[in-house]
């Protein structure tokens, strides 16, 4: 049988060796040790290790993957599909709601655009100008779930692709700010913006969901707030540039 070293197996796999040695310390892939304290695999492991980083490609949460280890471990294909299948339906429901939520959010700022495009009245604003739509509106905010470990499930080329998109992103904002809870953009305002930034932050939610976002309309601009846990400091300086 194969044996692999951790960094052997983070070349073979695309899995970074850090979140290697986090799925050990969640109790997801158990590693052997040598003699002198190195981890060692074998290919049950890389077979676990694929088995994971599918469900985490399905948003699942660490304690939903363990449990579904412990199904896999006892060999029958129909105990894992049963335990499976509510999960990913769960997982549907979630997702045709933040759907949902992005399609009013994205009608919300339509008729705001179509308001502002009409004509301004002579003087100052009024009621009804268009700059104070009735009720400001914030993108729909899914808190993280509690305990959620910071750890994203992207790896390879998605994970470029997915910071190179943040980083294009943070360029076009016009003032950028630390906040204790994480980061805050303010965009000037722009056809399609509002709506690029909501199935950003909807797809990063699917692979981070430790992150938290809010987007906030003005008149005058589009607000981006992002929240993170302290220890996710060093994510958000991946994604938006800047200091941990």
């Amino acid at each position: 049988m194969a044996t692999y070293r951790i960094s052997q197996l983070a070349e073979r796999s695309g899995v970074p060796a850090t979140t290697l040695r986090f799925y050990e310390t969640a109790g997801l892939l158990p590693a052997e040790r040598t003699a002198s304290g190195y981890r060692v695999y074998d290919d049950a492991a890389v077979d676990r290790l694929a088995f994971i980083t599918s469900a985490k490609h399905l948003g699942l949460a660490l304690d939903e993957i363990r449990e579904l280890l412990d199904v896999r471990a006892e060999g029958v294909c129909a105990s894992v599909r049963a335990r499976l299948l509510p999960l990913v339906t769960s997982r549907i429901r979630d997702t045709d709601g933040r759907v949902a939520d992005l399609r009013a959010f994205s009608d919300r700022l339509t008729g705001v655009r179509t308001a502002l495009s009409g004509p301004a009245p002579p003087g100052a604003c009024d009621p009804d100008c268009g700059c104070t739509p009735a009720g400001q509106p914030e993108f729909p905010r899914h808190e993280a779930r509690p305990h959620t470990p910071v750890a994203c499930t992207l790896d390879g080329p998605a994970l470029t692709e997915r910071t190179t998109q943040w980083r294009a992103l943070a360029t076009e904002a016009d003032h950028r700010e630390r906040t204790d809870e994480g980061v805050r953009l303010s965009f000037p305002p722009r056809e399609g913006l509002a709506a690029r930034i909501a199935d950003l932050a909807a797809a990063e939610q699917n692979c981070c969901p430790f992150l938290d976002f809010t987007l906030h309309l003005t008149p005058s601009s589009l607000h981006l707030t992002v929240r993170a846990p302290k220890d996710a400091a060093g994510i958000l300086s991946e994604l938006f540039g800047g200091r941990p």
